[in-house]
């Protein structure tokens, strides 16, 4: 009799165990999280040409090429913009009156970060315009400034200060900077004349016109604002001069210190290229 109930009680126990279980509906996999996006990478020119957000503005004049240079013009000097200053740790001492500038350094630009920002002038900084930033030439002036490397020249009207950094001698618009072929590297070794109003047309007149006139052709060699200055000048190169016969000339308010004539256009490039090379100079032809 046991042995029936435990014969019955095994059948009963496999039959529970035949029963499935209720099937339990399928968990979803959490979907895994999208990759972060790649950080943005600023645009910068290999060699210096921007950094942060400045650079080239999104949409450029087509014709930047054919923007004319600026065209030196009497203009007073702004008093509040040539008083000694500090920047960067540096004194500056601004120039106080128009006159001769040489200088040979690095170039650099700046463009969109500063475009329509007020400059040391109180323009509007027009990054599509002529214009320059120098530590120390007077505001406003007249510049031109010539790429060692490849000859070009432009002509920029200073209205604002900088750069200030010692390796840097010149701060131009990018379209200054476009037309000397300097925007991809973002600096170039540059030499920086001072351009008096009346000057370039004279040099422009002097290069492209038939040959002159015996004796119509001069060099000058500097400006000034005052007669001692020039004076000063030709005492103190006077043992480079020999041989150049210089004078001071009074002019529109400066007095030029020249030297010549020169019959024609050929003799007198090859006197300017030995007082360049003498005195560290760019002689200007000249008419006068």
């Amino acid at each position: 009799m046991k042995s029936l109930l435990f014969i019955a009680f095994c059948a009963l126990f496999l039959a529970g165990c035949a029963v499935e279980p209720p099937r339990m509906p399928p968990v979803a996999a959490k979907p895994s999280p999208p990759p972060p996006e790649p950080k943005k990478q600023l645009s910068v020119i290999q060699g210096g040409g921007y950094y942060l957000d400045d650079g080239p503005g999104d949409n450029p004049p087509p014709n930047i090429d054919s923007i004319p240079d600026a065209i030196p013009k009497e203009e007073a000097l702004i008093a509040s913009c040539n008083k000694p200053y500090h920047a960067m740790g540096k004194y500056y001492r601004p120039r106080t009156a128009l006159g001769h500038y040489h200088a040979v350094g690095v170039a650099s630009w700046y463009g969109r970060r500063f475009n329509g920002a007020k400059t040391s002038s109180g323009e509007a900084y027009d990054m599509y315009g002529m214009t320059a930033a120098h530590p120390t030439l007077p505001i406003p002036s007249y510049a031109k400034v010539t790429n060692l490397k490849t000859g070009k020249s432009v002509i920029v009207k200073i209205n604002d200060r900088g750069p200030f950094r010692s390796d840097r001698l010149i701060d131009l618009s990018y379209t200054a900077a476009h037309k000397l072929g300097i925007i991809r590297n973002g600096s170039a070794k540059v030499a920086v004349d001072t351009v008096l109003p009346g000057e370039e047309e004279i040099n422009q007149n002097v290069a492209t016109s038939s040959p002159q006139t015996a004796g119509s052709i001069y060099l000058q060699l500097a400006a000034f604002s005052e007669r001692l200055n020039a004076e000063h000048f030709v005492e103190t190169h006077r043992p480079e001069l020999t041989g150049f016969s210089p004078e001071i000339v009074g002019s529109g308010g400066l007095y030029k210190v020249h030297v010549g004539p020169y019959s024609n256009r050929g003799d007198a490039r090859s006197a300017a290229g030995r007082l360049a090379m003498i005195l560290d100079i760019n002689p200007i032809l000249t008419s006068e």
